[in-house]
């Protein structure tokens, strides 16, 4: 079993923000598929489980997403080379998509959380939002909306990266990597 977790902020304010694709990615992959929702109080999160997968989306907001996410793992038992997590990523210009075992938190606080909760060996997909020239607007960018043309051109990315979720089930990191990474 495995378990994919779109990181993001709860809210409708939030819902199309640049910090909230790992929730776009996660809705996407879950609308037409057979589940059923866990409601347990402890996770903290909306969570749909499929025949072989849980998708979860922290409702801890980002900068608490480990919190949500150990208790979900511990509970069912998922170890680290289990786990996909979807996040935004500033350092990658926009439509960016790019696959990581581990490594640093970059200064993202949703990693931050879930290094401290779970470790840093868990899969990431990386996806770009660009970075804004002054770093005092790192902030208002990250929780700005995608304009209209950025929506559209994820309309090609996010599925591009439900496929390489897909083959990270199956596939090594490195063959995933050379067939999904999206520059």
């Amino acid at each position: 079993m495995f378990l994919i977790a779109g990181l993001g902020n709860i809210g409708q304010e939030y819902e199309l923000t640049r910090h909230n694709i790992g929730f776009m990615v996660i809705d996407f992959m879950t609308k037409n598929l057979s589940t059923s929702t866990i409601n347990k109080s402890n996770f903290n999160a909306d969570v749909l489980k499929s025949a072989y997968n849980i998708f979860v989306k922290p409702k801890t907001y980002m900068n608490n997403s480990g919190q949500s996410i150990v208790a979900i793992k511990d509970y069912y038992k998922i170890e680290n080379e289990n786990i996909i997590v979807i996040h935004d990523d500033l350092d990658l210009p926009f439509g960016t998509v790019k696959f990581k075992l581990g490594g640093s938190h970059g200064g993202h606080n949703g990693l931050r959380s879930l290094d401290a909760h779970i470790g840093k060996e868990y899969l990431r997909v990386r996806i770009g939002i660009g970075k804004p020239q002054n770093k005092a607007e790192v902030v208002n960018h990250v929780l700005s909306n995608f304009s209209k043309e950025e929506l559209n051109k994820l309309e090609d990315i996010i599925p591009h990266t439900l496929k390489a979720i897909e083959s990270l089930k199956t596939e090594s990191l490195n063959e995933v990597k050379s067939k999904y990474t999206l520059k």
